[in-house]
């Protein structure tokens, strides 16, 4: 699977190369300590909601913000309100645990709000370090995230995504899962790793645009979930154009649906839903 260990040797000969794979097998099992679930969980408001008084709606937003704050659960939230015809919103979870993130949404469920919400869409999913990074990679929208699309503003092999790094989010996130054919895994890891160096190539030239690259092999449909961090939807527009011309293309078998959502905090999120 893309995204594994890659000191194959680290119990290897001594000497540089065996002191240069056991510090590879370190770096790799401190960032499988620090590996995090993601959930993003996408939600459709009930008709009846825009029927409330607005004070009782203002009251039911804050005790859901109260609610998720006080969950532990790291969140992030953001509207979808006439961008989608099937959800209205976003929460985006980052936990150690898919209790954690259970039980931050079975709190929601108890609140005046959570008792007008319907999920649509949920897609959970891991970090993990990419094995497509070459020594001294990264930077622009390429680096950490290139197991998957070669974009990410995180430099370095192994960086965390922006959002578990606990980086500010941008105005946009475009959320999408992402999974390549058979033919892909079927190749060597050069051949591999070669079209992902023409595809990191591309993202690095818009360092506007960071990516979360998490995956979700053997836990939900998609290989991977891709969440594009960006301040312009046009920029971000041209980054997806141009990588459709890169030899990796041929092999995305799929990448819909494409979602994009609009950073807002809790309260005027709820309170914007009518």
């Amino acid at each position: 699977m893309e995204g594994g260990g890659y000191g194959e040797g680290a119990a290897g000969p001594a000497g540089p190369d065996g002191a240069r794979q056991a510090g590879q097998a370190a770096a790799t099992t401190a960032a499988a300590a620090a590996q995090q679930f993601f959930c993003h969980m996408f939600f459709r408001v009930d008709p009846k909601w825009r029927w409330m008084a607005d004070l009782a709606k203002e009251e039911s937003a804050k005790e859901a913000e109260v609610v998720l704050r006080a969950s532990g659960v790291r969140l992030r939230t953001y509207s979808t309100l006439g961008l989608r015809d099937d959800a209205d919103f976003l929460l985006w979870f980052a936990a150690d645990t898919v209790d954690e993130i259970q039980g931050a949404a079975a709190r929601l469920y108890r609140t005046v709000f959570g008792k007008y919400i319907v999920p649509s869409r949920t897609y959970l999913s891991r970090t993990r370090p990419s094995l497509y990074l070459r020594a001294g990679g990264g930077g622009g929208a390429a680096g950490a995230g290139a197991g998957a699309a070669g974009a990410t503003g995180a430099a370095g092999r192994g960086a965390p995504p922006s959002f578990a790094a606990g980086n500010a989010p941008k105005k946009y996130a475009v959320v999408y899962p992402f999974t390549k054919s058979r033919e892909w895994y079927l190749l060597s890891a050069e051949q591999r790793r070669d079209m992902m160096d023409e595809h990191i190539a591309v993202g690095q030239k818009y360092p506007g645009i960071v990516l979360n690259t998490t995956y979700a092999f053997g836990i939900h449909d998609e290989d991977f979930m891709l969440s594009f961090e960006c301040d312009s939807l046009a920029e971000f527009q041209d980054l997806v154009m141009e990588l459709r011309e890169t030899a990796v293309s041929r092999y995305v078998a799929v990448d819909t649906p494409m979602i994009v959502c609009v950073s807002k905090d809790i309260i005027p999120l709820v309170m914007s839903l009518g």
